[in-house]
């Protein structure tokens, strides 16, 4: 079609020139010329050489004495008919490759706009998924694969993106992987080829072209295949980094439990200690003193015991799944629970504790709840200076709402979105108040465990947390 285009175009000039506007030899060789070059850079060389070998017959016919005939009387006309020949096919011989080479710049331009669109790609590529599978569906998408397949050295797995099957070439992609070896078949356009990290080949790599005729360039091939060896290796760094986080996470847990274990036990251990020590050293004292002795050192051993089933019970609310034993409870009658059971940390600070009447009762681990509460109370102590008051308001609604509010000197905004992190501490009050990271993360857990919620609105002078048990729903039960 294009040949017959190109003719049709000779024909229409010769026409144009010898009937339609007459002109002499000159112009009309000009006009063959022009039309030579047009056709050159439309469509190539071989169409352009046709209208060449077809515009000097015509010119000859037409234009050249004597006119009609295939001879020339006039040698001079010899050398202007095979200069025009000679120039016109130069010339589209010079049109024709310029094409070429911009059409071969344009898809170097279109592989390389895609290599930094499949890097950028596995930048962004996030854990839903293994990210090999990300991987490879990216790449057939990005390079409009007919079939892409991936086969991971390590994991000794295959995974494939693309909508037609890649079957039937599984051993290539191991021996590509282990050896380092390449293979193509031209007729179904498929290529494969080793991924390697530096010599070392670390996974084998498949592709499969969806245009019929289309070839992939060795260079953008590799390109793809550096990609991929990248992206693997990151997606290993990371997992490797994940897995020392965790374990050194799990060692600051450790470390961390371990230390607010011996800090909370000084204090009853000294009272029990103190206790015992005076009834050895004076047995002969008034039973009223003993009874008082024995009384204190029975009440810290009881305390002793709660904390140890606290921290127990911080080590494992440390998890997602957390496992309830609720019953209907005033949770008023809680918080003044916990209120007397530390008195000690307490030790005469002004603290009070208001509360609607007739509270509704709610459906709660009671032991849970007394431990959030009691982690949210000894926060408000140790975040504030010891001769403000801390308050706590019950108030009814949707559910019963407890308030703790203390006068310290507020959470800067940019911590309040982190306090309830696991082992967070501002970096701020490390240094002045102890404390172990793990209090308002554990308080969180459990009232969310109670499909109810905890907040906090903090400004320099107060910080209030509040802490809420929706009345129409009970906690889980396991």
């Amino acid at each position: 079609m294009r040949v017959l285009a190109s003719l049709a175009g000779v024909a229409l000039v010769t026409f144009a020139g010898y009937r339609l506007l007459p002109v002499n030899a000159t112009t009309i060789g000009f006009a063959y010329l022009l039309l030579v070059l047009i056709v050159a850079s439309m469509w190539g060389f071989f169409e352009a050489s046709a209208a060449s070998i077809a515009a000097t017959l015509t010119f000859n016919y037409f234009f050249l004495p004597p006119v009609g005939r295939f001879t020339i009387a006039d040698p001079q006309n010899w050398v202007a008919l095979f200069s025009f020949l000679t120039t016109s096919l130069i010339a589209s011989r010079l049109s024709g490759e310029v094409r070429r080479r911009a059409l071969e710049a344009v898809e170097r331009q279109q592989d390389l706009e895609r290599l930094y669109t499949f890097s950028r790609a596995i930048l962004l590529i996030d854990n839903t998924e293994p990210f090999p599978k990300q991987l490879v569906q990216k790449l057939a998408d990005i390079f409009e694969l007919s079939a892409a397949v991936l086969y991971e050295r390590r994991a000794e797995e295959f995974y494939r993106a693309g909508p037609l099957d890649f079957d039937g070439l599984d051993d290539q992609l191991r021996d590509a992987a282990l050896q380092g070896t390449a293979f193509a078949d031209v007729q179904h356009q498929r290529v494969i080829t080793a991924v390697r990290l530096g010599s070392e080949p670390i996974a084998g790599l498949a592709l499969q072209l969806a245009n019929v005729g289309a070839r992939m360039p060795d260079a953008v091939l590799q390109g793809i295949a550096n990609l991929v060896a990248i992206g693997l290796e990151r997606a290993r760094a990371q997992d490797l980094a994940s897995q020392i986080e965790a374990a050194q996470r799990s060692e600051k847990l450790r470390t961390t439990l371990l230390d607010a274990m011996a800090h909370e036990f000084k204090t009853p251990l000294t009272s029990i200690m103190a206790a015992t020590t005076a009834l050895m050293a004076n047995p002969e004292q008034p039973a009223n003193s003993k009874s008082e002795l024995v009384k204190i050192a029975d009440e810290e051993a009881q305390r002793l015991n709660e904390l140890i089933d606290d921290a127990v019970e911080m080590g494992r609310l440390d998890t997602a799944n957390i496992q309830l034993h609720t019953e209907p409870s005033n949770v008023g009658d809680l918080v003044r629970e916990v209120v007397a059971s530390m008195r000690n940390v307490i030790d005469g600070r002004p603290l009070n504790v208001v509360g609607d009447e007739h509270p509704p009762a709610v459906s709660v681990d009671r032991r849970l709840v007394k431990l959030a509460i009691k982690q949210l109370l000894d926060n408000a102590l140790k975040y504030s200076p010891p001769d403000t008051p801390v308050t706590v308001h019950i108030h009814n609604g949707s559910g019963v709402t407890v308030e703790v509010t203390d006068h310290g000197k507020g959470i800067p905004v940019q911590e309040q979105s982190r306090i309830f992190e696991r082992l967070y501490r501002s970096p701020s009050v490390q240094p002045q108040v102890h404390g172990s990271g793990l209090g308002l993360s554990i308080a969180q857990n459990i009232v969310r465990a109670h499909h109810g919620d905890l907040v906090v609105a903090s400004h320099p002078g107060e910080t209030t947390f509040r802490l809420t048990f929706p009345a129409d729903r009970k906690g889980d039960r396991s």
